[in-house]
């Protein structure tokens, strides 16, 4: 069923349309929504600034930070075939000399490095002096796995493990590095076979060389990003019809997964992960509006930003992606929560 037109008085349709002037006329921009049993989607724009090629819903898209959700049900999923568990030590994986200094190192966990708790700073030390060559197109292109580890015993904790919670770029990139050490696979060979192909995502990879839209920065395109240290902290990119799917597995795993499969309990545990923290969601934010419960997170890279969410009752999906930067005082990401807010409570 198509929305109503924007001036209608229907707050949804209004902030789909805000969404979109939120990224800019000239930005390819598609916002995907879900609820009540509907899907709509609003496809705007091309793929770059030559206007050759329009946006679709299969469009790729570098979703940044959004890919610590997927790094998270990553973990969740391998924790339910008993892998490895949520409560794995970080440092049953690196010597003993290159844990973090301070109280508590020794017990970081990867529960402690998918809910941002572990005490460690956002980005490892090291990478911005070797970013600042390539600050606008690629920061993290000279920072590799090496760099990465021997940063980790010149770290020094923020505060004790579980204590607080402060967003690290960093832990979760070492969280990727540990599943690999666990299982003896790369992050990339795990995440397409424990999530990607079981769900059907094949629009969703972290190949840089995969075809994908060209990203913007003021204006101008930027190169594919790389992460070669940190892939598990930003490295995917995906299109708005894949995400959709993604995010309302999220809201309903029981419709989407067969009983008894792993990928199942893991999409059960992302959002609840059982004791210490039972309600504290693996990556995702979540706020609760007039007893509806918003789970969501926004990612930008130096030529993309998006925004997925979803309500579980009522089933209800958001996702906003466009190949222009974030910016200090954009309200794409603002927008596109008002979006899921709205849906969620209309």
């Amino acid at each position: 069923m198509p929305y109503p037109p924007a001036d209608s008085g229907h707050p949804v349709p209004a902030r789909v349309e805000a969404t979109i002037d939120a990224a800019g006329r000239r930005a390819g921009t598609v916002v995907a929504v879900y609820g009540r049993g509907d899907t709509d989607l609003r496809c705007h724009g091309h793929t770059d600034r030559t206007r050759t090629l329009p946006v679709t819903d299969r469009t790729r898209f570098e979703i940044g930070s959004v890919t610590k959700t997927f790094t998270a049900l990553l973990l969740a999923t391998l924790a339910a075939r008993g892998t490895l568990a949520l409560d794995e030590p970080l440092a049953r994986h690196v010597p003993g000399g290159a844990l973090p200094r301070g109280p508590g190192a020794a017990d970081i966990t990867a529960r402690h490095l998918a809910t941002h708790t572990a005490g460690l700073p956002c980005l490892p030390p090291g990478l911005l002096r070797t970013a600042l060559a390539t600050w606008t197109t690629n920061p993290y292109r000279s920072y590799g796995p090496d760099l990465l580890r021997a940063s980790l015993a010149r770290t020094r904790l923020r505060h004790p493990p579980g204590t607080r919670r402060h967003y690290s770029n960093f832990g979760v990139g070492l969280l990727g590095h540990l599943m690999s050490d666990a299982t003896g696979r790369t992050y990339s060979a795990l995440l397409h076979d424990h999530v990607l192909h079981p769900l059907g995502l094949t629009d969703t990879t972290d190949d840089p060389g995969c075809a994908q839209a060209t990203g913007h920065w003021h204006g101008r395109p930027r190169p594919p990003i790389l992460i070669p240290a940190l892939p598990a902290a930003g490295a995917v990119r995906s299109s708005a019809r894949d995400l959709l799917h993604y995010v309302r597995c999220l809201a309903a795993p029981d419709g989407h997964t067969p009983e008894g499969h792993p990928l199942r309990a893991g999409l059960r545990t992302v959002l609840h992960p059982g004791p210490p923290q039972p309600d504290t969601p693996l990556a995702w934010s979540r706020r609760t509006v007039r007893d509806r419960e918003l789970y969501f997170h926004s990612g930008g890279t130096r030529g993309f930003t998006a925004f997925i969410g979803f309500c579980p009752d009522p089933v209800t999906a958001v996702v906003a992606l466009t190949n222009t930067s974030p910016t200090p005082t954009g309200r794409f990401v603002l927008n596109a929560y008002l979006l899921l807010r709205s849906q969620a409570l209309a």
